[in-house]
């Protein structure tokens, strides 16, 4: 059996249905393959399940790639604005967090919903589900034959929106990859991305110990720092900042926590030594941050004077300490890897795809678009948005 097409979309998540529906609406008829049996599960359980699908603020600088201006065509074609524009039209509330992140009230099903109804609206898509691409092969006369478990489907244009190798149980895999080499395109190394950070040394046990406490921090290396939530876990550290600071961190490399990032610790301890001669410096740092934390780092930091009043230290030693607690460095020993990861990083090399039209420039008719291509968006609803535009730039040209 076998069924023609014009577009196959390989991958029914954020970038494969919208692009669907954008070809759609130029009269393509489309066919969409998920081997999961349910359609955009990374959609549903992204945001805590509230779907963080765009940001206010997007600009090429929160995308990391080997060939960064590779995203300027696409973002400035189909910007943050027209996905809420979108968003407005169909009526879904919702509301702006921290950082210009834009989240649902009512839960990311409303945003599967509304890229359904948009699939819907023309009667040109097909969706089908558990539906598993076995092999991939280029026909004679400029078509694609896409052997699956279900059917052999023909098409003119081929479109991998199968995203990374992040979340596997939601249905990631490293297919688009595969497809990629098959097809003569470079692939850079992958690794998991927007993760948080697993440690094995005495540090390990501090973080295991605070486990579930949360504070605002400054993460940072020689590449990049960011300043946002820092969250102890049995494991090591998650949070915000941990998972920005993933994207730009290699096994085997330190970082440095900054646990005060907006006071200025050795002015604050030297006026207090004046103020409060007495006083632990426990005691002072508990006034800033949770109890807990404070004894951890105390033990961390400056088990040698924990009982010995602020009066009695030197100028330079509260220096030294307030440095420490300003720059604390840590190695971690690895991540948690693709099982909780956000994003995958590195992928399709982009200097071998249009900008604009995210078509092959070695295939003539196949196209990448999303996740799968060596383009990696910061925390913050960018990842969906280089999704919706990658999606629509290809769109207008499948």
């Amino acid at each position: 059996m076998s069924m023609h097409y014009d577009v196959i979309v390989l991958g029914a998540g954020a970038s494969g249905l919208m692009l669907a529906a954008q070809a759609a609406r130029r009269g393509r008829k489309v066919l969409v393959v998920e081997k999961a049996n349910k359609v955009g599960k990374k959609i549903l359980m992204s945001g805590g399940g509230k779907c963080n699908f765009t940001n206010l603020y997007v600009e090429p600088e929160n995308f990391i790639s080997h060939n960064p201006h590779f995203v300027i065509s696409a973002l400035s074609r189909y910007s943050n604005w027209d996905f809420i524009g979108l968003v407005c039209d169909y009526g879904i509330a919702y509301e702006e967090r921290k950082h210009g992140q834009l989240f649902t009230l009512n839960g990311s099903k409303d945003i599967l919903n509304m890229l359904l109804a948009e699939c819907d609206k023309t009667k040109q898509v097909n969706i089908k589900t558990d539906c598993e691409v076995k092999a991939v092969k280029q026909l004679d006369h400029q078509l694609f034959e896409v052997q699956s478990t279900l059917a052999t489907f023909t098409c003119e244009s081929l479109v991998i929106a199968s995203g990374g190798l992040s979340i596997p149980t939601l249905g990631g895999s490293g297919i688009g990859y595969d497809l990629a080499k098959q097809f003569g395109h470079q692939v850079f190394s992958t690794r998991a991305g927007l993760v948080p950070f697993t440690f094995s040394d005495q540090f390990k046990e501090v973080t295991t110990r605070l486990s579930g406490n949360a504070l605002e921090v400054t993460l940072s290396n020689d590449k990049n720092s960011f300043t946002e939530a820092l969250l102890f876990t049995h494991r090591g550290l998650s949070g915000p900042s941990s998972l920005q600071l993933s994207n730009y961190w290699q096994t085997g490399e330190s970082f440095q926590i900054n646990f005060f990032p907006t006071q200025d610790l050795a002015d604050y301890l030297k006026q207090k030594k004046q103020q409060q001669p007495k006083v632990l410096l426990r005691t002072l740092l508990s006034e800033l941050t949770t109890k807990s934390i404070v004894l951890e780092l105390q033990q961390l930091i400056w088990p040698h004077y924990a009982e010995i009043a602020i009066a009695q230290l030197s100028d330079s030693t509260l220096e030294q300490i307030a440095a420490q607690l300003h720059g604390f460095v840590v190695k971690p020993s690895g991540t948690e890897g693709y099982r909780t990861a956000e994003v995958t990083l590195g992928g399709v090399d982009t200097a071998e795809i249009s900008s604009k039209t995210m078509q092959s420039q070695k295939v003539k008719g196949l196209y990448f678009i999303g996740e799968v291509l060596d383009v990696t968006g910061h925390l913050g609803g960018y990842n969906f948005q280089w999704a919706w535009s990658s999606a629509y730039a290809a769109a207008q040209y499948v």
